[in-house]
């Protein structure tokens, strides 16, 4: 049997020849019956035709029953709920109400309905505070889809445009808009309203009535009862009215009776955003201002501290830069309590994880209402002080967070950390982000431009910044020289530094005297020592002297830094046979250490390091640095902080931080690896890592110690090292892929504005306002400029003056090109007569005495000129500037000629004012030419003729002056300098070309010719002018400009953003990740992770986030060795896109991933013990920690990533991934959060 599906057809006989045609299947209907044959020609064709119908089914299988909706539809009954029509979904309500008050009591008046603005502004689709709060399941972070406040003191795009004029939005109202309709004869004049003299007469009267009228208008006629304090209330209304309409009367009699007498307008004074503090002066009256204090503390605070809370009482942000344990976290405690006080919050930002761990544990001891947000932990997200790193605080702005809402402060920890190449493009972006309604507390070393700073702070955000910054040191420091090598020679310490500050030469002649000492004695015994450095022995021998000296002074606990992993770890165990600690002490290290590793599992307790850091600690001794476990670090910090640690060998990480001061700083060395080569350490290092010695209240002085091991460093690398001035902070501002991505997302912000707000363009964007003041003026000038009146002059002056402009600037540039040239530098020595032109001599011939150079290397000549018998005989320099440059009439000067008697002078020039090198020279002498002018100069010498080597030379020049009055021929640069690049050539024949060309301008024969140039170079100047003003103004001035439209044509090449800049579901992903966004997303889209195991991903992405660039070759699988290979290819192929695009790249950028722990992860991933994996690699075991950690966080990214673009299976292998990984010793729970 047939299925529906078939189509049913008969077979129709036509003619008598046998031929047979297909028609549709006709079931038997009664009284309907057509013939199977028809004779002799068939039946008419009244049915369609099979191969028609065919046809039609082919092409219209929408028409199918297949796609019948009577067949596809599928109903469900719904179940009838009354109940739902009780609750009606209405429109959120467009007003209101408003309380009026008496403005001097405060007694209720009336009320009043109100617009509210804000309405239907959700957080996907505005940037204002006023918007509907987020969804509570939104993260701490905020969401992607979110939009960010509005950054504060950026304009905003509606009320920028209200407030623009019809000239720049680009209209003249008074002459381009149309009057007439289309077809129609005639339109409307729209007329400038006339006024009568007796209008403009009584104007002022009117306007007086009309303040009266408006004054005393009731706008509120509300019956609130009959009562008598509503009557008197509204008396006192009127009267208040009536007193100020009198004032008000007043003031316009007495401004109409001094008529003309009204003052100029004053010039406002320039606007300074950071105003500076004198914390010199005591605030005596610091608590009558200050009754009732938000905290209080069990010691009396400085000065500073003062002055910074009572700043804080008038919600100003401030910027204290003071030096290491002087105080500064008084400040932050004291904005924390008023945020507990006002019910707002604050925000603690640090620059790295383990100093936010110590300051919640800090403040934890202070306030209780204390959080904690880092990548792998959230404690009590909802308090009022939340602390957290400055890349969580970001995201928190991008995303829009709604705890931003209530943030009152945020301080900035360590900002002088703003300084790092990597991260300090992040302080920059949370400070431009941050809403206006957020102040700022900038804690900070000493750094010598706090103002430049603070006044980029207070420009960007549009408030005022005080700065208050503090010299003292609250322990002043000794710093010393250590040249022994044994407990013979310990005694052998030098005072260089005193508490003073003052360098003691004596001191270091000393240290120098007792290394020679007994380098003469070790030569005398053994020969000339060749090495300048220390074996091993000598290391160990010169800890031991140094430690048992300090034991003996009773100088301990001592931290000393050393700047290299492996020493630190080498002298730590060359120290295997001192003790240092009581047996009380050993107790108390011991309970205290088992205390701490308890809860880690018991393989993770028997871990080498652990083992040895535990032998360590009871002896007093302690290591630290990124190789040693965190938990292992925090043990070693609180251990120090009791004191029961007595020497602790650390990196330059343990100076940043809490507050952990000991009695001594020992200095290793004083030179460090800085990642690129060797160099002495700046001034800002040693000073915040010797900071580090005294505390407060129990040391008169601290004590810092720099070991000469070898020769002992120079006395000038010493004082610039100790005294020298900090290093300045500077900009780190770059532009980044994701930030591009999360500006361009919210159509309202431009990146363009966020690189003006940079610190790196605030020199150059100060002077804004300036600017625009400049630009109006301007405008009015250029209104004012006329055509010149003249018939020869209108037709090709204003083209001679650009070809003149064309000319100078070409010859120009190849002069300065000659000056370069060796063979021309030869020329120009003494001797060569040239032709000067400049703004003070014009084509006065000279002869070249000398050459020097300038400032900022610029080459300089010294020249002597004709010149007037009585004229000015004195030395002067040339005041041109290669900026800068008039353009003169290029026409045939000739030389100038004295008109009476002839004189000669000396004249300092530039390369730019020589305007021909002639072809001539002359016979001098330069040192007896200079030394007559010279003394000529002087008084008693002045009437004295000059010299013989004076007069020969200034009688041979006018000789050449005489005799070549048209100007002398110069050296050609192609023959004479044998020049042979062909574009230099090209630009030489240019130059002869342009001033060919001058003689057919017919400007030139003009009678005021000279008045018309000078005033067409007049307008053409304001002109320039006007261009770069409004040059300056543009986004085009910006310096990373050209970077950011390279890096938009890379996104839109990759698909991340359209033509139009919008970004398309590749950009939203990026958004996502925090680390390597283009590799990560291009591994998704590409769908290589989604087939993979999660412990391989997890391998995979390890490269994302492990630095160290040595480390042993891993053995991988097939698949990691797949997946290896895709990341290279993608590195390489973004990186080709990007040199492509004119970025510059770093030359090893695909070297910047290492794979050098994809063992290790995947391994750990598949659940192997800790001290197993610790055997596939030489990586120290608190590096394996940190990479683990951070590639947790970058795994949540891609798994928000695969949500976004709908990938269960993706999302679902990402979650396993990172559930795999957090587990035992890697992610246990921080000691300072217990």
């Amino acid at each position: 049997m047939a299925e529906q599906s078939d189509l049913l057809f008969d077979l129709l006989e036509t003619g008598s020849c046998g031929h047979h045609e297909m028609i549709p299947y006709q079931e038997t209907i009664q009284h309907h019956i057509l013939p199977h044959s028809t004779l002799p020609n068939g039946i008419p064709p009244v049915l369609p035709k099979l191969n028609d119908q065919l046809e039609e089914y082919l092409k219209c299988l929408e028409d199918l029953p297949i796609h019948d909706i009577n067949r596809a539809q599928r109903c469900w009954s719904r179940d009838k709920k009354a109940e739902r029509l009780y609750s009606v979904d209405v429109c959120p309500v467009q007003t209101t109400i408003q309380v009026d008050r008496n403005p001097t009591t405060g007694q209720l008046i009336g009320f009043k309905e109100s617009g509210i603005k804000d309405i239907g502004k959700l957080a996907n689709n505005s940037l204002s505070l006023h918007r509907t709060p987020g969804n509570n399941y939104d993260d701490i972070r905020g969401s992607t889809t979110n939009y960010p406040f509005w950054p504060g003191g950026m304009d905003e795009p509606i009320i920028d445009n209200i407030n623009q004029t019809d000239s720049q939005l680009g209209l003249n109202l008074s002459t381009e808009l149309l009057s007439t309709a289309p077809n129609m004869p005639a339109g409307m004049v729209f007329k400038e309203k006339e006024e009568s003299i007796d209008n403009f007469n009584t104007k002022e009267d009117v306007n007086i009535n009309k303040l009266v009228d408006i004054l005393a208008l009731d706008d509120f006629d509300i019956d609130l009862g009959d009562s008598d304090d509503d009557n008197h209330n509204e008396e006192e209304v009127k009267e208040l009215l009536n007193s100020s309409v009198n004032e008000d009367l007043e003031k316009l009699v007495q401004l109409e009776e001094k008529g003309d007498e009204i003052k100029p307008k004053v010039t406002p004074v320039k606007e300074e955003w950071a105003i500076k503090i004198d914390t010199n002066h005591p605030v005596d009256d610091f608590y009558k201002r200050i009754p009732q204090m938000a905290k209080t503390w069990p010691f009396e605070p400085d000065i500073f501290q003062k002055q910074a809370i009572l700043h804080l009482e008038n919600k100003d942000s401030v910027f204290v830069a003071a030096h290491t344990s002087a105080g500064k976290t008084v400040i932050a405690e004291y904005a924390i309590a008023l945020s507990l006080k006002h019910m707002t919050k604050t925000i603690y930002t640090s620059p790295i994880k383990a100093l936010s761990n110590q300051k919640f544990r800090d403040f934890k001891q202070t306030f209780t209402d204390v959080g904690l947000v880092t990548g792998d932990v959230q404690l009590n997200q909802t308090a009022s002080c939340l602390i957290m790193t400055t890349e969580i605080l970001r995201s928190m702005l991008y995303n829009g967070s709604d705890i931003i809402r209530d943030l009152e402060w945020v301080v900035f920890d360590e900002v002088h950390y703003i300084n790092d190449s990597e991260r300090g493009v992040v302080w920059e972006e949370v400070l431009i982000m941050l809403p206006q309604h957020c102040n700022v507390i900038l804690l900070s070393a000493t750094v010598p431009n706090t103002m430049e700073f603070a006044n980029w702070v207070g420009q960007i955000k549009r408030k005022k910044i005080y700065v208050i910054s503090t010299p003292k040191r609250p322990v002043p420091l000794e710093h010393y020289l250590y040249t022994g090598n044994s407990n013979k020679t310990n005694n052998e310490l030098f005072l260089l530094i005193d508490e003073k500050g003052n360098f003691l030469t004596t001191g270091y002649n000393k240290a120098m005297e007792a290394k020679k000492e007994r380098a003469t004695k070790r030569s005398q015994s053994f020969g000339a020592k060749v090495n300048r450095g220390a074996n091993p022995s000598q290391e160990k021998n010169i800890w031991l002297s140094v430690i048992e000296m300090l034991k003996k002074k009773d100088k301990l606990p001592a931290v000393a830094f050393t700047f290299s992993k492996r020493k630190i770890d080498e002298n730590a165990y060359h120290l295997q046979s001192l003790d240092l600690t009581s047996t009380s002490e050993k107790n108390e290290i011991h309970v205290f250490f088992q205390k701490s590793i308890n809860k880690l599992k018991a393989p993770d307790r028997t871990l080498p390091q652990v083992i040895l850091m535990a032998d360590m600690l009871k002896r007093g001794i302690g290591v630290h640095h990124s190789g040693i476990l965190p938990i292992l670090k925090e043990v070693v910090e609180m251990l120090f902080g009791r004191g029961l640690v007595k020497i602790l060998f650390s990196t330059e990480t343990f100076a940043m931080g809490v507050n952990m001061p000991a009695r001594t700083v020992i200095f290793d060395s004083i030179r460090k690896h800085d990642g690129t080569n060797f160099r002495n350490l700046l001034p800002g290092e040693y000073i915040q890592m010797a900071g580090r010695a005294g505390r407060r209240g129990l040391d008169t002085t601290g004590t810092v110690i720099i070991l000469c091991k070898g020769d002992v460093p120079e006395a000038s690398e010493l004082h610039l090292m100790m005294l020298g001035k900090p290093t300045k902070l500077e900009s780190q501002f770059r532009l980044t892929y994701s930030m591009i991505l999360n500006l361009l997302r919210v159509e309202q912000l431009r990146v363009e504005d966020m690189m003006k707000r940079s610190f790196s363009e605030f020199h150059s964007q100060k002077d804004t306002n300036k600017h625009k003041e400049a630009l109006e003026l301007l405008n009015k000038d250029i209104a004012l400029i006329k055509d010149i009146e003249c018939f020869m002059c209108s037709v090709d002056l204003e083209k001679y003056y650009e070809a003149c402009s064309n000319y100078l600037q070409l010859k120009r540039e190849l002069q300065l090109l000659i000056l370069t040239h060796p063979i021309a530098m030869k020329s120009l020595g003494p001797g060569r007569v040239v032709i000067i032109n400049n703004s003070k001599l014009k084509f006065v011939l000279g002869v070249i005495l000398n050459t020097f150079t300038g400032d900022q290397n610029v080459r300089l000549f010294t020249v002597l000129v004709l010149c007037e018998k009585n004229s000015d005989n004195e030395e002067h320099e040339s005041n041109s500037n290669y900026n800068t440059m008039t353009i003169t009439p290029i026409l045939a000067n000739k030389l100038y000629q004295p008109d009476g008697p002839c004189s000669s002078k000396i004249e300092t020039v530039r390369g730019d004012d020589i305007d021909v090198i002639t072809v001539k020279t002359i016979k001098v002498e330069p040192d007896k030419i200079i030394a007559d002018i010279k003394k000529r100069q002087q008084a008693r010498f002045k009437d004295n003729p000059p010299s013989k080597s004076v007069s020969v030379v200034t009688q041979e020049l006018l000789r050449l002056t005489e005799a070549n009055p048209k100007g002398l021929k110069g050296l050609d640069p192609i023959k004479d300098y044998r020049i042979k690049d062909i574009d230099y050539m090209e630009q030489f024949r240019s130059l002869e070309y342009l001033h060919d060309s001058f003689k057919d301008f017919q400007c030139v024969h003009c009678p005021n010719f000279l008045e018309h140039f000078n005033e067409i170079r007049k307008n053409m100047e304001l002109k320039m002018k006007y261009k770069e003003l409004r040059y300056l103004l543009s986004d085009d001035s910006l310096i990373l400009l050209p970077e950011y439209q390279q890096r938009i044509e890379v996104l839109r090449a990759l698909n991340y953003i359209d033509e139009h800049n919008t970004v398309q579901l590749k950009g939203r992903v990026a958004c996502e990740i925090s680390t390597h966004e283009l590799i990560i997303n291009e591994l998704v889209f590409e769908n290589i992770l989604t087939d993979l195991h999660p412990a391989d991903i997890a391998a995979i992405l390890s490269c994302m986030v492990f630095e160290q660039k040595q480390c042993v070759s891993p053995n991988l699988t097939t698949e990691l060795e797949k997946g290896r290979d895709h990341i290279i290819k993608i590195a390489t192929k973004i990186s080709d896109l990007q040199k492509s695009f004119g970025i510059q790249t770093e030359d090893d950028y695909v070297e910047k991933f290492k794979f050098g722990l994809m063992e290790v992860v995947f391994e750990w991933a598949r659940g192997l013990p800790f001290a197993e994996i610790t055997k596939l690699t030489d990586v120290q075991e608190g590096i394996i920690v940190r990479c683990i950690q951070r590639l947790h966080e970058t795994l949540r990214d891609v798994r928000n990533a695969a949500r976004i673009i709908g990938d269960p299976v993706l999302y679902q292998k990402m979650e396993e991934a990172s559930n795999i990984i957090k587990r035992d010793i890697v992610f246990a729970a921080s000691l300072y959060t217990q």
